[in-house]
């Protein structure tokens, strides 16, 4: 492993920075208060190409790797994480998993619109009874011959409104358990789809999230994504690569608030000089460094195994873990380096510590992460 970056990978993180400055921060603190999703800047985004990066360029994707997407999470997470997170559904769940396991007819009809950020794409897998425990799946597929026939709820469906294309996990075979599970992509505006009400959030309030209901509604046999049963299979795979992406972003949402807590503690002055000039905010400033650089390095060698196509399983799942932590830890030091000033929105650190929080418990709460790295860990 090398720790040195390419030049491609440098110009994409520098892309994304200059995206992030430039179309991002303007609007962020208003979008917040008001809830409204970033459409005409996911737009840009798929236009620049982060909303595919690591699809095939046959499929109208960026043909990327992995650690270019980390970089390019990291540094829009930085400004906006209801845009980072709607940029890591679609790359990390939705166009992975097609790409991955979906058929060549569904990867021309849906993959290429993905990939070119001309659609959006969720994944809907949680449930009101099904979050963590996800083979507890309440909504049903039934096996109707041509088609199968959609009942159920699920909860906390990032791009839920927003979405075009939505990768649904439901239980066909309920005495198969887990291996009775399938997953079929459904399209917005089929009969007896409805998209519920937006969830009035702590944090990432700009992300477009939703409840939606199946009621009977009818998707065609061939929108199963693998063999029949395949659905659970598919839904952790895909999350594994999901939580490299929250690490990133998780990663992300801590480097920007250390990077305004460095300008502020250089521009504010007590006691005659700048707070930084203080041993008890310089030690503060190196923690959060400390902490930033592992988690970084954390998320990036979950990447790099990720690219190798080696088991990256036990190493996202740390990265995530530990990124989220790190996340909590330097948002809420931002504010108390910003004192005052850090509980005012204006100043932008009180909105990436209520961002900070929901990397520890979406694509796998932080216990969950504790539970996948204890197994690997202690197994023969």
């Amino acid at each position: 492993m090398t720790f040195e970056l390419t030049e491609e990978q440098l110009a994409v993180k520098q892309a994304a920075r200059e995206f992030a400055q430039n179309e991002l921060l303007a609007g962020v603190i208003e979008r917040d208060n008001t809830q409204t999703f970033p459409a005409e800047q996911v737009k840009k985004m798929g236009e620049l190409g982060f909303m595919g990066m690591m699809v095939d360029p046959k499929y109208g994707g960026g043909g990327m790797d992995t650690v270019s997407y980390v970089l390019a999470m990291e540094e829009i997470s930085k400004i906006d994480s209801s845009a980072s997170v709607c940029m890591s559904v679609n790359n990390s769940l939705v166009c992975w998993g097609l790409e991955t396991y979906g058929t060549e007819e569904q990867k021309q009809k849906y993959l290429t619109r993905l990939a070119k950020g001309e659609i959006i794409g969720a994944f809907c897998l949680s449930e009101p009874e099904a979050g963590s425990d996800a083979t507890s799946q309440r909504t049903t597929a039934v096996d109707m011959g041509d088609y199968y026939l959609l009942n159920g709820t699920k909860n906390w469906i990032t791009n839920g409104k927003s979405a075009s294309v939505y990768l649904v996990v439901a239980q066909t075979n309920p005495e198969k358990k887990h291996k009775g599970i399938n997953c079929l992509i459904v399209e917005r505006g089929m009969e007896g789809f409805v998209v519920g009400k937006k969830e009035d959030k702590l944090g990432i309030r700009g992300s477009d999230t939703h409840s939606l209901m199946f009621t009977d509604v009818k998707v065609p046999k061939e929108n199963r994504i693998g063999d029949d049963g395949f659905g659970f299979t598919f839904a952790m795979s895909t999350l594994n690569g999901g939580r490299i992406g929250i690490g990133a972003q998780a990663l992300g949402i801590a480097a920007g608030a250390y990077e305004l807590a460095v300008k502020y503690s250089k521009e504010r002055k007590a006691f005659g000089q700048e707070i930084y000039k203080h041993q008890g905010i310089a030690f503060k400033l190196a923690e959060m460094a400390t902490k930033i650089e592992a988690a970084r390095l954390m998320c990036l060698k979950a990447a790099y195994l990720k690219d190798k196509h080696e088991d990256f399983t036990l190493q996202a799942s740390m990265a995530k873990l530990f990124a989220s932590q790190v996340a909590m830890e330097v948002t809420v030091e931002a504010v108390q380096v910003h004192g005052g000033y850090g509980y005012v929105k204006e100043f932008h650190v009180e909105r990436l510590m209520r961002d900070a929080k929901i990397t520890q418990i979406y694509e796998g709460t932080s216990e969950i992460q504790k539970m996948v790295i204890a197994r690997a860990i202690t197994k023969d």
